[in-house]
């Protein structure tokens, strides 16, 4: 007898290239706890409602960095040996014209931001979703000395930008004063720091203070 045997090779399709993992969303019930944070803008906010918001953690010899900002153009952060803009390290995440985030390198001069070519990041990845940009990478705690890159594990002052880009080049940030961290930041320390952005202000500063304790004094004792 004859016996013939059929291969049916529909059910093999040609190869294909692995999946892409997705941005896994940051966590910030580890705030605290694992990782430091800070948050800027309405009480209570997240990574995703948060104007800006920034993570760090420590992984064997990197710091991981994770950023997110209320923008369509780029996220950033800075470390300065003090609060003001000039000398300072930074690290930005760019929503480029193709829909990709690429993490770059600059260092502050003066008031301007010049991109370095050598950049200490690596793991890179980022998303553009829903008006926001978001990003995640790491870079070496110790670095060989070098003017415009830090050695993290000395404790910095950080500076929180985010703003527009032009053709995926950042410009100006979004507000005249962006914020800074209150003290140095050590990442060995994980806290998780809130700063109410300019919305909700309105009763912390000194002024609006004492305009209060001032109203208060004058119903107290009345009127002539």
């Amino acid at each position: 007898y004859l016996v013939v045997i059929y291969f049916d090779y529909t059910g093999y399709p040609f190869p294909t290239a692995p999946p892409v993992d997705p941005f896994a969303k940051i966590r910030v019930d580890d705030c605290g706890r694992t990782k430091g944070c800070f948050r800027y803008g309405k009480p209570g906010c997240n990574a995703e409602t948060c104007d800006y918001f920034l993570s760090y953690r420590r992984i064997g010899a990197d710091v991981e960095f994770e950023l997110s900002a209320d923008t369509d153009g780029w996220v950033a952060v800075g470390f300065s040996s003090d609060k003001k803009m000039g000398g300072d390290d930074v690290m930005a995440c760019v929503h480029d014209d193709n829909g990709r985030v690429r993490i770059q390198h600059f260092y502050n001069v003066g008031q301007w931001a010049k991109e370095i070519q050598r950049n200490p990041a690596r793991d890179e990845e980022g998303v553009f979703e829903n008006n926001r940009v978001t990003c995640r990478f790491k870079r070496p705690v110790y670095v060989p000395r070098e003017e415009t890159i830090v050695d993290l594990h000395l404790s910095w002052y950080y500076l929180f930008a985010w703003g527009p880009a032009i053709q995926g080049s950042i410009t100006r940030h979004d507000i005249d004063s962006p914020p800074v961290s209150e003290h140095v930041v050590s990442i060995y320390k994980y806290e998780d720091i809130f700063m109410p952005s300019a919305a909700y202000q309105t009763f912390s500063s000194p002024f609006c203070l004492l305009l209060i304790v001032a109203l208060t004094f004058y119903l107290l004792m009345g009127t002539p």
